[in-house]
């Protein structure tokens, strides 16, 4: 089959992670070199070795920060973020005013884990720039109005570039999602029309070759044998077509959420459902769909909640919901839940959560090609 969300992913390439990015994160450079280009402006000798040394090792730090953004590496991220900061503090002994330029850098940084935060940073950087020149002993510099501009500008863009990406990367999903729904429902149709027409038409000629057989079956023609073998062939032919059906249909982790949304937003129940999963194989898949269906079921029938929330991993799904935790959920559909998934090696574990509510949890096991 091919893969029809191959292209939405080759798209993303440049706007998430490719050379725009990369373009926009190298540009940022240059304002390390405006800092080093001035330093001799206002140090000499040791002094000045310093700075560049300082602005330096800023742009490693920079650079290095950049790369775990990339590989989504939190901890040496902070690190070298705070690295960079200190830096930037310290090159305003050695490049005066033009070390603002350093702190553009940090604070275009900052914004990205912390979106939230952009005005409050915007701010305090922009009366950094105009106060400290006025306030700091020996530089006789008026406020610094350009730096401010800076500052301001360029964490403004930075951040709304990371909010096309992340846009991007939103929509991108999505797509994929609507991609993948599109081809189950065309599989559903194709079951539903083997069904309804191959189906039913085979059904009346094993009937009408069934009835044939018993009317001939005193005499000793040579149609009784052939009119037997017509009846056996309709059969094997009506087995494959139900077979196909029963293929086509299976249950598919992407149709059991989409359905999982509809039926909670018909029950008035408040969705948190993910917009793309990709567990590891086809087995998961339908183990984690099965899940879904079972929980959200649980969740309308017997919660009274008014959120329900899935969170999928590529080795776990869970339905947790805010109602009243009641042991009624476990039924039929649990046990036979339980026995999908121990033919698996996965294990399924239920129970209320604190403060109130109730959760379904399936876990697969490490596969052999993971080990």
């Amino acid at each position: 089959m091919i893969d029809s969300t191959a292209g939405t992913r080759a798209d993303a390439q440049p706007w998430v992670r490719g050379w725009r990015r990369l373009m926009l994160a190298a540009g940022m450079l240059v304002y390390p070199a405006i800092t080093a280009t001035t330093i001799h402006e206002y140090s000499t000798g040791l002094a000045a070795v310093v700075g560049y040394v300082i602005v330096a090792v800023f742009c490693g730090c920079y650079v290095g920060a950049m790369l775990f953004v990339a590989r989504s590496a939190s901890t040496p991220f902070w690190i070298l973020l705070g690295t960079m900061t200190v830096l930037s503090f310290a090159e305003l002994w050695f490049a005066h005013i033009n070390a603002f330029f350093l702190c553009a850098v940090v604070v275009s940084l900052a914004v990205l884990p912390l979106r939230g935060w952009v005005a409050p940073f915007v701010v305090v950087a922009a009366v950094a720039c105009i106060v400290v020149p006025v306030v700091t002993p020996g530089w006789d510099a008026e406020p610094g109005w350009t730096e401010a501009v800076m500052v301001v500008f360029t964490v403004l863009i930075w951040y709304a570039f990371s909010e096309i990406a992340r846009t991007n990367q939103t929509l991108l999903e999505a797509r994929a999602e609507v991609a993948r729904l599109a081809s189950e429902t065309e599989r559903n149709r194709i079951a539903r029309d083997l069904h309804d027409l191959v189906g039913h038409s085979l059904t009346a000629i094993t009937v009408k070759s069934n009835l044939a057989r018993q009317l001939a079956a005193g005499e000793s023609s040579p149609a009784l044998k052939e009119i037997t073998e017509v009846e056996q062939l309709s059969r094997q032919a009506l087995a494959d077509v139900r077979a196909a059906v029963s293929g086509y249909r299976n249950v598919t982790l992407a149709g059991e959420l989409a359905r999982a949304r509809e039926l909670l937003r018909a029950s008035g129940i408040t969705a948190d459902i993910p917009t793309a999963t990709e567990p590891p194989d086809l087995v998961s898949q339908e183990l984690f769909g099965w899940a879904v269906r079972e929980g959200v079921t649980n969740v309308v029938r017997h919660s009274r909640a008014s959120r329900c929330t899935i969170v999928v991993s590529a080795a776990t799904v869970e339905i947790s919901d805010d109602g009243a935790a009641t042991a009624a959920a476990i039924g039929n559909g649990i046990t036979g839940l339980r026995e999908r998934a121990d033919a698996l090696g996965a294990t399924v574990t239920t129970g209320p959560i604190a403060p109130h509510g109730w959760r379904l949890r399936v876990e697969v096991g490490p596969t052999e090609e993971a080990v």
